[in-house]
């Protein structure tokens, strides 16, 4: 797997887990208001500010009409479904986008039970093959078992599935994500904005998928910050579904992290993260929400102030492309994983929160994109 290159960056590791065994208890004092300038970070950022990005080149986009008209989208959702304020939210706005842009007219959609089995995913997949929609977007890894019993059995019919590239199937095209690169900004976001030099993240689910989350922010805040102490828990163990749809237990995860002295908190929980949010708020602390720009979400409109960005995976703009790809009859133009370097990840600015540190993020980005700095997607602790 990837691991962290350079000296420099080596020596940033090393320091920020000596921080983690050696300041424990400097958990800092005082209130947490709104974060909306860097300078009441400075006591806890320790490392250089990175060197400023070059001027970003406009990519000019073809302005080719395509005609998406002939597509039958099914969208099979995670659990949560449309309404997660989260990651189907963004699924379902890529194809929301191509219904205005690209002229499809028929999509549907359904949404998968918490605890459901592998039998009902396949039979969920198998009735929408058979009633002819093709394409068949499976949104999340938990369906890559039934993808791949599913898609040999319809082979004109197009598959995609969002976070698997497991299924080797010519008829089945992986959508996947640097999920640790857009996670690694977050944790110098949070660095930055916690006055107490105290952050946290809360998981919904402990799998690979959500530790990709977990390793970026870890490594972020160590980037910048050789002495954070960091809260790092998870909301339910691998194969139980419900951490990413409780938001009573997300709030009691991050209120107890807020109670240790953590000030801001990232979240990749899907729809829990409701819940780690509105403890932010009560606690008087800040959050971090993840995938889409969660300060516009309805669902979540009611702690909306205390979200100074979130990581976006661009669930949207990788279904989109998807379906525009396959409107054009060429898949061959889609990126092999949405990273930093095609805006697949990235960070949102939505609230002017994280006006003042722009320049540090777009900074790290720049590294990023070049290789000056690894993201590891595996939590180096």
């Amino acid at each position: 797997m990837r691991r962290m290159r350079g000296t420099a960056l080596a020596a940033v590791t090393m320091a920020g887990a000596l921080a983690l065994t050696g300041c424990a208890k400097d958990s800092g004092a005082g209130n947490n208001n709104n974060a909306s300038t860097g300078d009441q970070s400075a006591s806890c950022v320790t490392a250089p500010k990175p060197p400023a990005a070059a001027a970003a080149s406009s990519s000019t986009q073809s302005g080719e009409k395509v005609d998406g008209s002939k597509l039958k989208v099914a969208l099979a959702f995670d659990v949560g479904g449309r309404g997660d304020a989260s990651f189907n939210d963004s699924a379902a706005a890529g194809t929301d986008k191509a219904k205005a842009e690209l002229g499809v007219t028929t999509v549907s959609e359904s949404t998968a039970a918490t605890s459901e089995d592998e039998a009902a995913k396949s039979q969920r997949l198998d009735q929408l093959a058979a009633q002819g929609f093709s394409p068949i977007i499976a949104v999340g890894f938990a369906y890559a078992k039934a993808v791949g019993a599913i898609a040999p059995k319809y082979p004109n019919t197009q598959f995609a599935i969002v976070d698997d590239d497991s299924v080797k199937a010519p008829n089945v095209t992986p959508l996947v994500f640097a999920e640790e690169q857009g996670s690694f900004l977050a944790g110098v976001a949070a660095a930055y904005k916690s006055k107490k030099c105290h952050v946290g993240f809360v998981g919904g689910v402990n799998t690979p998928l959500i530790q990709k989350f977990e390793a970026g922010f870890l490594q972020g805040v160590k980037a910048a910050s050789s002495k954070a102490v960091i809260e790092d828990e998870y909301l339910t163990p691998a194969g139980d579904f419900s951490g990413f749809q409780d938001p009573a237990k997300g709030n009691v995860k991050a209120a107890a992290q807020i109670s240790k002295g953590a000030d801001v908190v990232y979240h990749a929980a899907g729809a829990s993260g409701k819940g780690v949010f509105e403890a932010a708020k009560t606690g008087n602390a800040l959050a971090i929400g993840v995938d889409s720009d969660q300060y516009n979400q309805k669902t979540v409109e009611a702690s909306k102030d205390v979200i100074v960005t979130s990581m976006l995976k661009r669930v949207d703009v990788a279904v989109f492309d998807y379906l525009r790809a396959l409107a054009k009859g060429d898949l061959t133009s889609l990126p092999k994983r949405f990273d930093l370097k095609v805006d697949g990840v990235g960070y949102a600015t939505s609230g002017g929160k994280i006006e003042d540190i722009k320049d540090v993020l777009d900074g790290y980005k720049a590294q990023i994109v070049s290789g000056a700095i690894t993201v590891s997607d595996k939590p180096q602790k």
